[in-house]
């Protein structure tokens, strides 16, 4: 087994799910997201323990990605967030994904391939409010309901939307949240004015499940919170609490699911003035042990990490320095260390004392989608119950 591995605490993934359920009314239902291989936890594993944790349904990105999960086994209800190519529609159909739909022309190609299969296919209606992505124009909405409904072999299973901004506590993007959920609610209601259903109507992202409890409707979609970590963090983070607690009276404790170990592969004392790694960018300053750790920015640890990467050996925190390489990545120890060949090495994951994928992500001006969805599929996932 190669040393660099990423372990998969599902234990906390069930944590977190139970999370979610406190903070959404019982009737609604759980869509898990798994796309982007489970956010880089492990798609197939993933989606086991979130339907045995109670979601209802689960979304992924491409077809590619449903028609897996159906290999692996898998009978839940998936929905397909992206739209897929019109020559994807034979798989749709085969293996029972349901994808969003907006585009008429779209709609018909599904509607007469089902019809000739001899299905009726579930479809989700996808509305655009301000995202600026896929979807159909609120005010259109009724209209294409009512060919969705035209459709023998179509059936409108849901209407849906996605927030761009329902993580953020600035007014302004406070503000636009309310105004997409009041333009979706428009869309809702005039397709209920046609007279037909519009079946589950869900709109709710991991900004809006925690806080906006009146826009949890019929389904929430949480994606990061699932996976232990807030949709922005930093000092969002504390803002967010601190808002929960203020306003709905709430606290959350998110837990990380995934770990990223590796080891230590070689220790090498090296003398004042010498460099370090492509472009000679760090130089020691005294005679010092560098360590080498068999990971690199092929497997997710993003090369803009370095400067000011820590990583955790033995209960205490290590610089890296120099440039991250492909595939290794070296770590200063000084000269006062217990450090051993092969000892174990946390990049980052649950452990308090170590660094989070959420530390990795402000380091890197990003965000922790990022960090984890990076995690090369060369790194071997190792799944803890």
């Amino acid at each position: 087994m190669r040393a660099t591995q990423a372990h998969i605490h599902l234990d906390n993934l069930r944590k977190n799910i139970e999370v979610i359920k406190g903070f959404v009314h019982n009737n609604a239902k759980i869509c898990i997201p798994v796309k982007a291989n489970a956010y880089g936890h492990g798609a197939t594993r993933v989606a086991i323990a979130a339907i045995k944790s109670g979601a209802d349904f689960l979304a992924v990105a491409s077809i590619q990605e449903g028609i897996e999960l159906r290999e692996a086994g898998i009978v839940a209800p998936i929905l397909s967030l992206s739209l897929p190519t019109p020559d994807e529609i034979p798989s749709i159909i085969v293996h029972s994904i349901t994808p969003l739909v907006f585009d008429p022309e779209f709609i018909a190609q599904l509607a007469e391939a089902a019809s000739k299969m001899h299905r009726t296919i579930p479809v989700h209606l996808k509305v655009d409010t301000g995202m600026g992505r896929i979807g159909c124009s609120y005010e259109e909405a009724s209209k294409i309901a009512k060919l969705i409904a035209s459709k023998k072999s179509l059936f409108l299973e849901g209407t849906c939307t996605h927030f761009a901004a329902s993580d953020s506590l600035e007014e302004s993007d406070i503000e636009y949240t309310k105004l997409q959920f009041s333009r979706f609610m428009q869309a809702v209601d005039s397709i209920k004015k046609e007279g037909i259903n519009p079946g589950i109507v869900h709109c709710a992202n991991s900004g809006a499940v925690l806080l906006y409890p009146e826009m949890h409707l019929d389904m929430v979609r949480p994606g990061i919170i699932v996976y232990g970590y807030f949709p922005d963090e930093g000092s969002e983070n504390e803002q967010i609490r601190a808002y929960l607690e203020k306003k709905h009276k709430k606290t959350i404790e998110l837990f990380p699911v995934m770990e990223v170990k590796t080891q230590v592969v070689t220790i090498k004392r090296v003398k004042k003035g010498a460099s370090i790694s492509y472009g000679r960018t760090w130089t020691a300053e005294e005679d010092t042990d560098i360590a080498t750790l068999p990971v690199g920015y092929a497997d997710g640890l993003l090369r803009r990490l370095s400067p000011g990467l820590n990583v955790l050996i033995n209960g205490k925190l290590f610089p890296v320095v120099g440039r991250i390489c492909m595939d290794q990545c070296m770590v200063n120890l000084g000269t006062n260390h217990n450090v051993k060949l092969w000892d174990s090495v946390t990049v980052f994951g649950p452990n308090k004392d170590g660094l989070s994928a959420a530390d990795l992500a402000l380091n890197a001006g990003t965000i922790p989608y990022e960090i984890t969805c990076n995690v090369n599929k060369r790194v071997p996932r190792i799944f803890f119950e």
